[in-house]
């Protein structure tokens, strides 16, 4: 098609309040649920804007997230040879053998196994947080607390040896920013998986009580398929719980109203944590899919094969769901937020990322009762050129 557009995705943030929407994303949902646009790689796709029409197309299978399909959004030449030279490991697929597979890592996720974990994520935590107090006030919350709390938790899991922590969290940091350059980014993919690889065998020989053992012992996976499982939950379980964890802090001392309801009453945490996801909504470029065949979404017909990206942030903040959703409500029930996804593809890992936020955020609020931020707020540089929203640093005083 060569037809303008008003808008193009993504489109950047405005100066302002750093938890404010893109404006051409709010003036596209008021155009409706389904809108077409251009994509800043030279495609076009339609945009799904509001609660309903989200939440339908990501649990409808007739919508692909296979990344290698024409058309699907905002793939560039070089990200779609990255996910083709990664599709051994980590290929998205949508059939029946993508349900077996989400069923074994879903019984390593389950609630139960997540709960008998708190104990050790709070000591990650009290450790962290020693660390950081010892150090002394100024701090910045990011590389003392954000990224090595859940970092330390996912290798944990995983059973990759402590001392190889920060070679994760330099190598993730640069696989997931698109600043770095393609080559940068697969560099960092290639080693992280040649690690994966390594760590896997070993673990084959000598076999521990962690995820990867338990993933080869139970035999459902190919070694291979084992490591680039281990990999994608790695990049997913650090990442994204790192950003959540510093851009809730700085939200809630933003909101100094909702922080006080907090240190007031700790028993609103698990609730606060769903309002927080829905209110930041870190996955800020949406979530792309390709039509498989002619579908009908909020009044509009897609068309086989077209694009489709769902904005989960304005989805987030759908006024019919969400009443007065541009503002942070700690006692808002959000339990319908779509900042997991939903169906088939909904994060795994969510009940992981669920009670390191709750326990991270609790203590932290406890105990540094006076935490303020160090600098004015303009002064701070947010991620806006990756896939997920966050704050470079976050200087904190107490």
């Amino acid at each position: 098609m060569t037809t303008e557009h008003a808008l193009t995705v993504p489109a950047p943030r405005a100066a302002g309040c750093p938890f404010d929407l893109p404006q051409a994303y709010q003036q596209a949902a008021v155009q409706g649920p389904a809108v077409r646009v251009a994509t800043a790689t030279g495609g076009e796709c339609w945009l799904i804007t509001h609660h309903e029409e989200a939440r339908a197309v990501l649990g409808d299978r007739r919508f692909s997230s296979d990344a290698m399909l024409d058309n699907f959004p905002l793939m560039t030449e070089e990200l779609r040879k990255m996910v083709s030279e990664s599709r051994s490991t980590t290929e998205v697929i949508d059939d029946q053998e993508h349900i077996r597979r989400r069923r074994i890592l879903t019984a390593e996720f389950k609630a139960k196994k997540v709960e008998a974990l708190r104990p050790q994520i709070q000591q990650t935590v009290d450790d962290a947080l020693d660390e950081m107090i010892t150090a002394g006030s100024p701090a910045d919350l990011v590389s003392r607390f954000a990224l090595p709390v859940p970092s330390a938790v996912i290798c944990l899991l995983l059973g990759v040896p402590a001392g190889d922590h920060d070679f994760f969290m330099d190598r993730s940091h640069t696989m997931l920013d698109f600043r770095a350059g393609p080559e940068a980014m697969m560099k960092a993919r290639l080693d992280l998986m040649e690690y994966m690889n390594r760590l896997t065998a070993e673990k084959k020989q000598q076999p521990d009580d962690r995820l990867i053992s338990d993933l080869l012992a139970s035999g459902a996976l190919p070694e291979e398929e084992v490591a680039g499982t281990g990999l994608l939950l790695l990049l997913a379980g650090h990442e994204t719980t790192s950003s959540m964890l510093a851009m809730s802090t700085l939200a809630l001392l933003r909101h100094p109203e909702q922080l006080a309801l907090l240190r007031e009453d700790p028993s609103l945490i698990k609730g606060a944590v769903e309002e927080l996801l829905r209110y930041i909504t870190i996955v800020q470029n949406g979530v792309g899919r390709v039509a498989l065949e002619d579908v009908e979404v909020g009044g509009q017909l897609i068309r086989a094969g077209e694009g489709v990206l769902c904005m989960v942030s304005t989805a987030n903040r759908d006024e019919s769901v969400f009443p007065g959703g541009e503002d942070l409500d700690v006692r808002r029930d959000a339990r319908s937020h779509l900042s997991f996804g939903f169906g088939i593809h909904q994060c795994v890992g969510q009940s992981l990322a669920r009670a390191e936020l709750q326990i991270a955020l609790e203590t932290l609020l406890r105990r540094l009762p006076t935490l303020r931020l160090a600098v004015p707020v303009e002064d701070l540089r947010f991620r806006d050129g990756v896939g997920f929203y966050g704050v470079e640093e976050l200087p904190v005083e107490w």
